[in-house]
């Protein structure tokens, strides 16, 4: 009891060996298989209201109430007391452009061009990149790579700004939004199964462990009827 005593509830009380992040995706339904037919609503609304209702709290407006506007290209890293709670950056759903839901509120589902969103796992204190952002890329894993034709990644780069780092942990970082990164499959193969690894770049990141397929990497399937 006397020991529990000394551990902060805020942060972990070692940091020096935290592990590299994984990656999620979405929307995330039913396993890592993507599948849906263009012509059919039906099997491709499930991922589109996925992915309103995940980007919610990311409504331009939201985040103005809640979060403030940061300095792009540098880690936000803040003072002060443990306890403290500390303020969170805005990430604006309109950043992702062509994967916002705002012009195109199916995502590029209804054109067979569906969006898929990154998020890095969240680690309290972790820099990612090193003083550079990390970014992201994706291919075909494994097969055929002319049947992944066309990729673009919103922001911009496809980059994970530095100014959403560090974390601070759930108890005072209260607002904390983690950043995205939005891919768009303009150009996948149609009627074929499409297997993609999306992976993070950057110092420190480990992206090839084959005991692992979500540490700095996401290996998900596209299946794109007509």
């Amino acid at each position: 009891y006397v020991m529990l005593l000394t551990l902060s509830p805020y942060t972990p009380r070692y940091r020096d060996r935290v592990s590299p992040p994984g990656v999620m995706i979405r929307p995330y339904l039913n396993g890592f298989t993507i599948a849906f037919n263009v012509s059919q609503p039906n099997t491709w609304q499930p991922y589109v209201d996925s992915m309103h209702h995940f980007l919610a709290a990311y409504d331009d407006k939201v985040q103005e109430e809640k979060n403030i506007q940061c300095v792009s290209g540098q880690y936000f890293i803040q003072g002060g007391d443990d306890s403290e709670e500390k303020k969170a950056c805005q990430f604006k759903r309109s950043l992702l452009q062509n994967c916002s839901g705002i012009e195109d509120p199916t995502f590029g589902y209804s054109k067979g061009q569906p969006c898929i969103l990154l998020k890095m796992n969240r680690i309290i204190g972790y820099r990612p990149g090193a003083g550079v952002p990390v970014s992201v890329d994706c291919k075909v894993q494994k097969g055929n790579e002319s049947h992944l034709r066309s990729v673009d990644f919103y922001p911009g780069n496809g980059t994970f700004d530095l100014m959403y780092y560090p974390y601070y942990g759930k108890f005072t970082h209260v607002n904390y939004t983690s950043p995205l990164v939005a891919v768009h499959f303009t150009h996948v193969e149609k009627n074929h199964l499409v297997p993609i690894q999306c992976s993070l770049n950057g110092k420190g990141i480990i992206n090839d462990l084959n005991s692992d397929r979500f540490l700095g990497r996401i290996i998900f399937t596209l299946s794109i009827g007509k």
